[in-house]
């Protein structure tokens, strides 16, 4: 998966590409819901037209499922997310990896989880943090499709 050079910068993951990958699917799928419209979920559903599925209701299975995974993840690996995340926006380089993470462990507590659902446009973040690095989520996609 990886396809760098070796003279290109360290960007030695503790986490696996293909854990990033899961939470680039599905962070896009987190941040392609809408603003709640119906506040009153427990409605039935075909009356709805079954819109709820496409709102960001506190009880939202794909938060629910992104705030486990990111949880039941290491301390290392989840610093691993939030500096792809910053590498991703475009802040830094690759070069940078090594002092990104660092900065991610000193700022690294348990709310890891509701800090990168907080981030808009978190998967394109991580892909290009990824891709910065070297890595890419094709293969995994390709697998999932």
């Amino acid at each position: 998966m990886r396809s760098t050079p070796d003279d290109e910068p360290d960007g030695t993951l503790t986490i696996s590409p293909e854990k990033v990958c899961f939470i680039i699917i599905k962070a896009r799928e987190f941040d392609a819901k809408d603003e709640v419209t119906e506040p009153d979920p427990d409605s039935n559903p075909s009356d709805d037209r079954e819109i709820a599925v496409l709102e960001d209701h506190a009880d939202d299975p794909v938060r629910q499922e992104l705030v486990g995974f990111i949880g039941a993840l290491t301390e290392d690996e989840q610093i691993d997310l939030v500096a792809l995340a910053w590498l991703g926006r475009e802040d830094y380089t690759a070069d940078d990896w090594a002092s990104v993470r660092e900065q991610a462990a000193e700022a690294h507590n348990r709310r890891t989880a509701a800090y990168l659902l907080g981030i808009p446009m978190l998967g394109d973040y991580l892909e290009e943090g990824l891709s910065m690095l070297g890595y890419s989520c094709e293969e995994f996609e390709m697998g999932r499709l």
